[in-house]
């Protein structure tokens, strides 16, 4: 007989998934800048190269996710022009005291609320930690969910919130500008530099195979795994998100009233926030295929819910 996954299965099962995905991040990075360079000169250079190549990167990953640390929260606000919301506001107090209260049902302290003036339905959470959250809603998910269903939207953002998802969406937004900005540096290098004897050249070529690996990693690995990241991530969210309500048939209702409208205006042109939505932001045409989509197929995610 078949073993029925409870919410537990679904969440520890994809917080193993994300852990790998994360792990592969530097190692496949390292690995195809060794593989590139292994083209151009032996093995033992190859390593060197890498390893070179390896620790400035790192170190700018770092640099930049401080700086996105203490500023990322108010900038993503910000773009999605979201205004924040208090108890003491008669006409949103209803609104406050859901989030309020799914927040003591989830064991964590209540994060500020912000309403998106946009009549599509969406909703995305972001913040360094628990302490200092942000819960976004649009205006149209407020007026067009009954209350449980609402809750239930809620409930899942808190979850990425207590699963730490919103600490980690930041940190692979950050990872993946800054390996953009060494691949640019290092086209720039090359084109500037001279070729005028054997030495120049066989550097050329390290510095061309190099570039190279930093693109194949830029444009192909990284959107796969991070997408993959972000698929797991809204799984077990859903998962956390119907513990937290004990009421998983409310988030498979408001999942399927959502994605009948889910494109928000503003963000049509901030393709990094598109993962830390509930639902995709930009409209249908970004699903290219499963490998590429931010967001599990809705389907499934409801399927899953109803299954628990």
């Amino acid at each position: 007989m078949k073993k029925v996954k409870t919410v537990y299965d679904h969440i520890r099962s994809n917080n193993i998934k994300t852990i790998i995905l994360v792990a592969l991040f530097p190692i496949i990075f390292i690995a195809l800048v060794f593989l590139f360079a292994w083209i151009v000169v032996p093995a033992a250079d190859a390593v060197r190269v890498a390893a070179g190549v390896a620790l400035p990167t790192m170190i700018g990953c770092l640099i930049w996710m401080g700086i996105s640390w203490a500023f990322g929260d108010s900038m993503m606000l910000s773009v999605a022009g979201a205004k924040e919301i208090h108890d003491t506001d008669p006409a949103n107090r209803q609104i406050f005291r859901s989030v309020e209260n799914v927040a003591l049902a989830a064991g964590l302290p209540t994060p500020r609320v912000y309403i998106i003036e946009d009549d599509s339905m969406n909703a995305f959470a972001t913040g360094r930690g628990p302490r200092d959250a942000s819960v976004a809603l649009t205006r149209g998910i407020i007026k067009r969910l009954d209350r449980l269903e609402l809750e239930g939207v809620i409930a899942h953002e808190m979850a990425h919130i207590g699963n730490r998802d919103i600490r980690l969406d930041m940190l692979l937004i950050t990872g993946v500008g800054v390996t953009v900005f060494a691949a640019d540096i290092l086209l720039r290098v090359i084109a500037s530099g001279g070729a005028r004897n054997d030495d120049n050249k066989s550097s050329g070529a390290v510095l061309m195979m190099v570039w190279l690996a930093f693109m194949v990693f830029n444009f192909l690995i990284t959107p796969l795994l991070r997408m993959a990241i972000s698929r797991n991530r809204e799984y077990a969210a859903d998962a956390t998100g119907a513990q937290i309500t004990r009421n998983p048939a409310a988030l498979a209702s408001a999942l399927r009233k959502i994605t009948t409208d889910s494109r928000v205006e503003c963000l049509d042109k901030v393709k990094a926030m598109s993962a830390m939505c509930i639902a995709n932001p930009r409209g249908p045409r970004e699903f290219i295929g499963d490998m590429l989509a931010t967001h599990p197929p809705v389907e499934k995610r409801i399927a899953r819910l109803e299954s628990m």
